[in-house]
């Protein structure tokens, strides 16, 4: 077998089982990336149509910008619960989530620059990854094997869409994070790459680039503004960015 014969094994044997597996060694990100489309394809998330949800993020702007089509069954509107869905083990991220306008295909991917993807984005809304690991290691798990498990995703919860702005300044954007009975935490400014639009690029010529066209109303969700916070079942989690609106979930 080879290590992408390995990877969506194990993957789709954890998703199955509901049971993590110990990461294997991938070659590369494209293998990476390989393993992340086949096990869509076995579980058949996408169908023949592209993938709707997808989360986009880097740890600075000098670091390559990962990318991950996300399984629509857990996608929730805000208020959600997440009930018995299994993939609720890990932890918590803020992040804003951007909705795409109109089409985009590969030969219009590879021209943008961070001003012509600002004008591709219609709205915003706040939104909470919960973040879940298939791999025994957890987020301590290598790189590329969590690349391939589509980067430890586990759900997202999407607010109400407002208006996107342009001319948003997000060095002083606050965002305020709320688990359990815990106190409110509070971040500003705080996204890794200083603008959520600065994956949107990035993103769609990866979603692009074997010739398929991104449809209008695609959503990328775009980095944590808090890092990663552990949250724990029974936990009510509730984000809010000041001027943009809410989310909360109950695990």
């Amino acid at each position: 077998m080879t290590d992408i014969d390995i990877a969506v094994s194990r993957l789709v044997r954890a998703r199955h089982e509901h049971q993590p597996q110990p990461a294997p060694a991938l070659a590369d990100a494209t293998a990476a990336y390989a393993a992340q489309e086949r096990v869509a394809r076995e579980l058949a998330w996408f169908g023949t149509a592209p993938p709707r949800y997808w989360k986009s993020g880097g740890a600075s702007r000098a670091a390559v910008i990962s990318h991950a089509p996300l399984p629509p069954a857990g996608v929730w509107i805000s208020p959600a619960q997440a009930g018995t869905w299994p993939e609720v083990r890990g932890g918590i991220e803020a992040e804003v989530a951007l909705r795409l306008r109109e089409p985009v295909d590969a030969e219009r991917a590879a021209t943008l620059d961070l001003s012509g993807a600002r004008k591709l984005i219609d709205a915003m809304c706040v939104s909470i990854e919960i973040v879940d690991s298939r791999w025994a290691e957890g987020t301590q798990a290598p790189a590329l094997a969590q690349l391939a498990d589509v980067l430890s995703h586990g759900a997202l919860v999407l607010g109400a869409w407002v208006g996107f702005e342009a001319s948003r300044e997000w060095s002083t954007q606050f965002c305020r994070v709320r688990i359990g009975s815990r106190p409110e935490r509070v971040f500003q400014g705080t996204h890794p790459l200083a603008d959520p639009v600065f994956v949107v690029p990035a993103w769609l010529r990866h979603a692009t680039r074997h010739g398929q066209e991104l449809p209008a109303g695609s959503i990328v969700t775009t980095g944590s503004w808090c890092g990663l916070l552990q949250a724990q079942a029974g936990d009510r989690v509730e984000v809010a960015f000041d001027g943009m609106g809410e989310a909360c979930v109950q695990l």
